[in-house]
């Protein structure tokens, strides 16, 4: 595995367990997880497609949310049961970037998704006879495409600074994917600059967006506690709260995962929170909306009784 001169083009990772009695329970885990994962998002993006009582601001959104997710749990999960089964743990520095980007698109969008929603939420409950005009279908296009455009963007920033990176060292990643602080671990070539700027926009992008959605629930809080309607203080609290539990499951993650110095025993947490982030979250997000969601059963149960 050792490569002292050579510079190296493909890596071997090591996976979550190199433990052979736990590769097949492993594997049907996080098939089943996967399978659910996409069924779940996949399927809540057909329902709202398909239902034009959904074809509103809030479920667009969650649709956008919805695909996000599913790209982001397809960035890691299928390269990760291929290996619980296969011996050939390599992938190329290809393969490896394209991971990582997919994965780093995926997570940079769903940030401002989020805060998309928790704006969407404020104007609903705060300016409910203004919310047709403020959240216009333009200005819904709008806020998608800024999300988007963003998510598409970051992410390249830290692919092109990855080209100044040689690896000569070892070409074994102790991770599960492509995951880009592990890249750094054994780079030849000093990675100070390319850790310096995944802290300053980690810390920048999740201060902001986290703030925005702070604010923005913050008033949502105290719009709810003047309303007079139990019901519609019911209702309310529902929606937000499924909102903000998503939420703290995600940045709580993220900021333990890339804003934290990582160093001593906290780094032997880091396979969990990535395994929470890109394919735990993933699976529990459609759930977290739905379950709760009457407008979102009602459509699935018109579904089912035609």
């Amino acid at each position: 595995m050792e490569a002292n001169k050579t510079q190296v083009t493909k890596f071997f990772l090591t996976g979550l367990t190199d433990r052979p009695e736990l590769q097949v329970p492993l594997f049907l885990l996080f098939l089943v997880i996967y399978l659910t994962t996409m069924l779940g998002n996949l399927g809540l993006i057909l329902l709202i497609w398909r239902d034009p009582h959904l074809h509103t601001p809030m479920y667009i959104f969650l649709g956008s949310l919805a695909f996000e997710d599913a790209c982001s749990s397809s960035s890691v999960t299928p390269k990760m049961l291929i290996h619980f089964l296969s011996k050939n743990h390599m992938i190329s520095l290809a393969e490896c970037m394209t991971q990582f980007y997919i994965f780093a698109s995926s997570a940079n969008t769903e940030c401002f998704l989020l805060v998309v929603m928790a704006y969407d939420r404020y104007v609903a409950i705060c300016n409910p006879l203004l919310y047709p005009v403020v959240m216009s279908n333009i200005f819904c296009i709008q806020l998608l495409s800024v999300s988007y455009i963003i998510g598409f963007l970051h992410p390249m920033m830290h692919i092109a600074l990855l080209f100044r990176l040689t690896f000569c060292k070892s070409n074994v990643i102790h991770y599960f994917y492509c995951e880009i602080l592990q890249l750094f671990k054994i780079s030849c070539t000093d990675p100070g600059v390319n850790m310096l700027l995944i802290f300053v926009f980690s810390v920048f992008i999740q201060a902001f967006t986290f703030m925005a959605i702070i604010v923005s629930y913050t008033h949502v809080l105290f719009a709810i506690l003047k309303k007079k309607s139990e019901k519609g203080r019911r209702k309310a609290f529902s929606t937000c709260s499924a909102h903000l539990l998503s939420v703290s499951l995600f940045y709580g993650t993220l900021f333990f995962m890339y804003v934290r110095p990582g160093s001593g025993p906290a780094e032997d947490y880091d396979k969990m929170y990535s395994l929470f982030y890109t394919i735990v979250i993933p699976l529990l997000n459609p759930f977290i909306y739905s379950l709760r969601n009457k407008e979102v059963i009602s459509a699935w149960r018109g579904i089912i009784n035609k």
